[in-house]
C-alpha cells in the first residue's frame, strides 16, 4: 500500500473525454463505492466527460469487458474496478495475477490508459479502508486516468 499517493491536480479539463468504467458485481458494496468515488472525481476535474459504466459478473471477467469496450468503442481511458478478498486458497491470487497481466497487455495493445484498481485484499477491514474510507482507490483511479490523458494530450509529436 502506498502511504503517499500523488497530489491531486487542481486543473479542470474542458476536454470532452470518453471514459469507461468496467466493474465487477462481486463485493458490490465496496465496488459501488469505488465507482461512485471515480465518477465524482472525474466529473469534478473534467465536467464534460462522457462516462459509461459496464458491470461484469466477477473480477475475472473484467479483462474481457475491457477488451470489448476498447475494441468497439475506443474510449480515451478505461478504469477497471473490483475487489478480491483473500480466502484460504490461492484462488484470489491466481485471479489477481491473471487480471493484472491481461489489463497491461490490453493497455499496451490499444494504447489506451487502462487503470487497474482491481484490489486484492486480505479482509473486509482492508476493503473498508480502501473503498469506503479516505484512501478510496476509485478516486485515485480517476486521477490516474485524467493524468495519463493530460500527458498523452501534451506529448510532443516525435
Amino acid at each position: 500500500m502506498s502511504i503517499h499517493p500523488p497530489q491531486a491536480s487542481n486543473t479542470i479539463s474542458q476536454y470532452p473525454y470518453r471514459i469507461a468504467i468496467v466493474a465487477s458485481n462481486y463485493n458490490a458494496p465496496f465496488v459501488n463505492a469505488l465507482i461512485e468515488a471515480a465518477q465524482k472525481e472525474i466529473l469534478q476535474r473534467a465536467p464534460k466527460t462522457a462516462l459509461n459504466i459496464i458491470r461484469v459478473p466477477g473480477a475475472f471477467e473484467i479483462p474481457l469487458g475491457v477488451k470489448i469496450i476498447a475494441e468497439r468503442h475506443r474510449p480515451d481511458a478505461i478504469l477497471a474496478l473490483g475487489v478480491l478478498i483473500q480466502g484460504k486458497t490461492l484462488h484470489a491470487d491466481l485471479v489477481a495475477n491473471s487480471i493484472t497481466h491481461q489489463l497491461l497487455n490490453l493497455s499496451l495493445h490499444h494504447s489506451i490508459p487502462i487503470i487497474h484498481e482491481v484490489l486484492l485484499l486480505e479482509n473486509a477491514v482492508q476493503a473498508t479502508e480502501r473503498c469506503l474510507g479516505g484512501l478510496n482507490r476509485g478516486a485515485e483511479a480517476a486521477r490516474a486516468a485524467l493524468s495519463m490523458l493530460d500527458i498523452m494530450e501534451h506529448l510532443p509529436n516525435l
